[in-house]
């Protein structure tokens, strides 16, 4: 298909916040009120076979709304913030296209920026130096976080100092392209065209999220997650691929193996899931697009509000009115 520039910018909708917020709620809930197709954001809802940990909903479960972008990966396929940027900004104008309206959904912040705001063309991966690099954190806890201040002091303070992944991605370009991630970020980030943005996010109180995450990753286990690792590593895997990496997957696989009783792999899950739900406010925080409502998504209050905001600040969106 190609594609060709659309001069008159259509609306693109994106539901962010941190994890148990209901983002995919207030979403179905838009979608039963505007033209929409859904568009996933969340990096371990691309992967195949990885559900409960990811809090996937099924497709029964999406209301007839159109949802891409999930189940698109095989556990072993990485996957980067420029590859999803380019297959979610496709599938953005494929649904304007169909005159129907996108709405982008996760909380995978850097994924959002990149499709958003772009990102630059930085040089390849260098497996012996993050071999290196690893072996480094593992013997003095921190350093990777401390080189990066020095190469790099803005974009250290935008990634969180156990992040590891971002943490090597960040020093691998600096020492291989010889720039900062920030100089080369501007001056190579091209944002996505032909779009105007919304971003709205669920902001329920701390305390109240905190008790519903802890009460899901219980019900996580309760449901099968163990079940769901065992099915998954019995197709051949071996739980080193980058899905494992993430929350409930990570711990549920060290019970397996025998570091983790089940006490201590919930209590685990839910300590590292209230942190990263900290980290996730904290990066759409930073966002002065961002709309906050107050209210968790699943909310019909909440629900009314965001419409109501979203019409108020993007008229073009009344055309997608059902």
């Amino acid at each position: 298909m190609i594609y060709l520039p659309n001069p008159t910018p259509s609306p693109l909708i994106a539901i962010v916040g941190p994890t148990g917020s209901g983002k995919s709620a207030l979403a179905l809930s838009l979608a039963s009120r505007f033209r929409a197709e859904v568009i996933n954001c969340d990096s371990v809802q691309l992967y195949r076979h990885f559900d409960i940990g990811s809090a996937k909903l099924k497709a029964d479960e999406w209301q007839g709304v159109p949802h891409h972008m999930i189940d698109i990966l095989d556990p072993d396929e990485l996957s980067s913030a420029g590859d999803y940027a380019r297959l979610a900004r496709q599938t953005a104008r494929e649904i304007a296209a169909r005159n129907n309206l996108p709405i982008v959904v996760g909380g995978t912040g850097f994924y959002l920026r990149a499709m958003l705001d772009g990102l630059f063309e930085g040089p390849g991966r260098s497996e012996s130096l993050r071999a290196r690099l690893t072996a480094r954190e593992a013997r003095r806890k921190g350093s990777l976080h401390r080189i990066l201040r020095r190469l790099d002091a803005r974009a250290a303070s935008r990634i969180h100092p156990n992040d590891r992944n971002k943490l090597i991605r960040a020093i691998e370009i600096c020492l291989l392209a010889r720039r900062s991630v920030s100089e080369l970020h501007e001056s190579g980030a091209r944002p996505l065209e032909d779009f105007t943005f919304g971003l709205i996010a669920p902001d329920p109180p701390r305390t109240e999220l905190y008790r519903l995450l802890d009460a899901r990753c219980e019900a996580m286990y309760e449901s099968g997650l163990l079940d769901e690792v065992r099915a998954i590593l019995s197709l051949g895997y071996t739980g080193n691929e980058k899905p494992f990496e993430s929350l409930g997957y990570q711990q549920a696989l060290r019970e397996i193996r025998g570091e983790f009783t089940r006490a201590e792999a919930l209590e685990e899950t839910r300590k590292q899931t209230r942190r990263y739900a900290k980290r996730q406010w904290t990066w759409f925080k930073k966002d002065t697009r961002v709309s906050w409502i107050p209210g968790f998504g699943h909310d019909p209050h909440v629900q009314r509000l965001a419409e109501e905001t979203l019409l108020n600040s993007h008229a073009a969106l009344a055309g997608f009115l059902l």
